[in-house]
């Protein structure tokens, strides 16, 4: 359920990029609001383009940028290989750098300042659509722990959220809303969305919660996502419902 002032702020500001730009600038603005070092969202493939890597968005710094995108680290990156066939979002700590490739990769990254720590979250869009919305903190383990486990659940919405709006504004992907949502799955997710349990959404239409549920899970399906998250920032997105 989209919560809080923070995240309400950011997906605004999503909504109103044009640019991939402008999607950039914001993302300066969102570690400043989340107390991160520093974000990346980075398309790492669409089935219709052939292109690699069609849209990199960043806060790094433009020296690490550069040496990266020179030595064509994509295809080393520990980071970029977990996210091409995870799914679930990953902490850094739990990637394999036993390689030396690995290790040297890191520890140059490490005189960048790019973050001492990352989360990194999978975005799968629908035809053959996939992101990365990578995190990075200089804070201490303990407290990088906390922080991450306070926001990851803002961060699965937001990641989304870039998604879509990257791909309309990029010209990655058309703008479409996809199949129209009937009257009872727009109430429903408009009633998540303002924070409502499905139980309470029950007393409110006056339907079963089995129906509810149903209503959430075909809304999904003609949005082409996988979570309700996901189809509640979607619907937002394409004003089908309000935040």
């Amino acid at each position: 359920m989209l919560t809080g002032s923070r995240q309400s702020h950011c997906l605004a500001e999503i909504a109103q990029a044009n640019t991939a730009d402008e999607l950039r600038q914001f993302l300066f603005k969102f570690c400043s609001l989340y107390g991160l070092a520093n974000a990346v969202f980075h398309v790492t493939q669409i089935a219709a383009v052939s292109q690699r890597n069609p849209l990199l968005l960043l806060t790094y710094p433009s020296e690490w940028v550069e040496t990266y995108i020179a030595h064509d680290y994509f295809s080393i990156d520990p980071v970029v290989q977990a996210g091409r066939s995870g799914f679930l979002p990953f902490d850094w700590s739990s990637l394999d750098l036993k390689s030396p490739q690995s290790a040297s990769f890191f520890r140059e990254a490490e005189t960048f300042d790019v973050g001492r720590y990352g989360l990194t979250l999978v975005v799968r869009g629908p035809h053959g659509e996939r992101s990365l919305f990578t995190v990075t903190s200089n804070l201490r383990g303990s407290d990088w722990e906390r922080l991450r486990n306070s926001i990851i659940g803002d961060l699965q919405v937001i990641a989304y959220y870039l998604h879509e709006q990257s791909m309309i504004v990029s010209g990655l992907r058309e703008q479409g809303a996809g199949r129209k949502l009937s009257k009872r799955e727009t109430q429903c997710l408009e009633l998540l969305a303002q924070g409502m349990l499905p139980k309470q959404i029950t007393t409110r239409l006056g339907i079963s919660e089995s129906a509810v549920r149903l209503y959430l899970s075909s809304s999904r399906r003609k949005l082409h996502v996988s979570t309700t998250n996901q189809a509640i920032a979607k619907a937002i997105s394409l004003e089908i419902i309000k935040s």
